[in-house]
């Protein structure tokens, strides 16, 4: 089979189109193509008057040898590559030690699964509950200004991207497709298979929740177990005559201990009492950049019609996204982050008396308003020195902040952004109503957020307007403030994945500091397994 990639077609080009297309490219006749099937499909939308979609195919023809070798020097015709995943090995016979996963979001949910295809009987622990729980758990607090510690948009069983657009895509290259996997078996979990197709795959919240239980349930039966509301508290680590560490078990909140000689460390971005607890226990640790600033909302019919133009509605188009980017004069970075067509802003605090925002669509992306993370790029070195937690301060620093100035009941501060260009507070909403819950303060943003990113927001606001007609409309709604942009700390790890100094644990996913998003940390939890049951003395497959 071939793959035929970069192959460009008009949006409203008629079925037949595409194989005669095919045989144009492969200059052959309609009867030596045996086959096809769409691999990717995406738009090209940067001329609106005319949008063109662009495919990858996979093809059979009936002289392969030839095409190829009349093709031999273009990289768009090349044999389809092999995607399938292969397991690095499988557990010993008379079973090993059970590895120990903390953590049930993308990464620990993808770890778990492989180490139980592979024969290891994983334990998972979350410190919140299963996800239909944590989910009357989550609505408790945008319904009720009720906050639950332990259960909520950050923690529980799928992790903060259960709450999320449910992006699928990212900027890893593996050679070995293990995205691929992810995607495989999301679908085997009940996702729709046009995210295997779609150049910019999405799922949604409602579709999430019952794909994380239907793969727990897959783990479960082959030998994993679950224990919800099992916070780890502390680990148990010996250290030998030469100095070296190692673990040896977990002591959880509730007084357990658990052994363990293998564990997964996916805790989430937001953990910030257990990077305490590790930093405590000697685990090395180093700060990691991250972004500040806020929600931005637009009315989904101007993003629309920016981006599309006439063919704004298009079903194959659906609801437009967009990412953005600016360098300032102060040296800062203002960009896009997670953008949410047809979403909602939500509340995504996990501690008392303060206020964080994130972006959440379903499926459908129907919702009113689009929205998207506004942020500013920080540093450690130059805004948080010193210490490896003091982004952590950082954040809970003007998460407080948002928490006082949104009137100190889990409202968060917002913004028309008129009146934030011109330095005033915000008294009333204009044509752009908000979708955040439990509600909005209207107020100054310059109160909950750095001077330096009040400056540089200022900057590219007029910028992006130009990009994208009625960006910068002086209605549109800011809420205050987006802190969770990405971890800000590092679990530095070896070429083994094992932690720097603590053999036998390994970091991993986003709350480590090596992944960004569902499918990058999906993937992390993979590598992370393998290099689990390798270090285990598992054969080989």
């Amino acid at each position: 089979m071939l793959r035929l990639t970069e192959l460009t077609l008009p949006l409203h080009h008629p079925d037949e189109a595409l194989p005669a297309a095919i045989c144009k490219r492969l200059r052959i006749t309609p009867r030596e193509l045996v086959r096809h099937v769409v691999a990717r499909r995406a738009h090209d939308a940067r001329d609106k008057t005319n949008i063109m979609l662009v495919y990858s195919v996979d093809v059979n023809v009936k002289d392969e040898a030839g095409v190829l070798a009349r093709f031999r020097k273009d990289r768009n015709v090349q044999r389809t590559p092999d995607t399938s995943y292969r397991f690095v090995a499988k557990a010993p016979e008379g079973g090993a030690a059970r590895p120990v996963v903390i953590g049930a979001g993308p990464c620990g949910l993808f770890a778990g699964l492989i180490l139980a295809q592979m024969g290891y009987n994983p334990i998972i622990l979350d410190r919140g509950k299963v996800v239909r729980e944590r989910t009357k758990d989550t609505w408790g607090l945008w319904r009720r200004s009720v906050l639950n510690p332990e259960s909520n948009v950050q923690f529980g069983e799928g992790g903060a991207g259960t709450f999320s657009d449910g992006k699928l895509y990212s900027r890893i290259k593996d050679p070995r497709h293990l995205d691929r996997k992810v995607l495989t078996e999301f679908v085997k979990a009940g996702a729709p298979e046009e995210i295997l197709t779609e150049a910019h795959p999405h799922i949604g919240t409602f579709r999430l929740v019952t794909m994380v239980e239907s793969m727990r349930e897959t783990i479960e039966a082959l030998g994993g177990e679950y224990r919800f509301e099992h916070r780890v508290d502390g680990l148990d680590i010996a250290t030998d005559a030469q100095g070296d560490r190692r673990i040896c078990g977990l002591h959880l909140h509730n007084g357990e201990y658990l052994a363990a000689e293998r564990v997964v460390l996916a805790i989430g971005h937001s953990a910030r009492d257990t990077f305490t607890m590790l930093q405590a226990a000697g685990v090395y640790v180093e700060a990691k950049p991250f972004s500040i600033g806020v929600r931005i909302e637009h009315p989904q019919s101007w993003i629309d019609t920016a981006r599309f133009g006439a063919d704004a509605g298009h079903p194959i188009l659906g609801a437009a996204d967009y990412s953005l980017s600016h360098h300032c004069k102060n040296g800062r970075t203002v960009y896009s982050f997670c953008m949410c067509p047809g979403g909602t802003v939500v509340a995504a605090t996990s501690e008392e008396g303060r206020v964080a925002t994130n972006g959440m669509s379903q499926y459908s992306r129907n919702e009113r308003n689009a929205n998207s993370g506004l942020v500013v790029a920080i540093d450690p070195a130059r805004d948080y020195p010193g210490d490896p937690l003091a982004g952590i301060a950082l954040q809970r620093h003007w998460e407080s902040l948002a928490y006082v100035a949104g009137g100190s009941s889990y409202k968060a501060p917002a913004q028309r952004l008129g009146d934030f260009l011109a330095g005033r507070p915000s008294e009333a909403l204009g044509s752009v109503i908000p979708s955040y819950r439990p509600g909005v303060h209207m107020t100054d943003l310059a109160e909950c957020l750095p001077e330096f990113a009040v400056t540089a927001m200022r900057e590219a606001l007029p910028v992006f307007g130009r990009q994208i007609r009625g960006y910068d409309h002086p209605d549109v709604v800011m809420t205050g403030v987006e802190t969770r942009t990405s971890s800000p700390v590092r679990f530095t790890r070896g070429e083994d994945l094992q932690s720097l100094n603590t053999a036998g644990l390994f970091p991993a996913g986003e709350g480590a500091g090596y992944a960004g998003g569902i499918l990058s940390a999906a993937v992390d939890g993979i590598k992370i397994a393998e290099a689990v049951a390798l270090s285990l003395g598992g054969s080989r497959s």
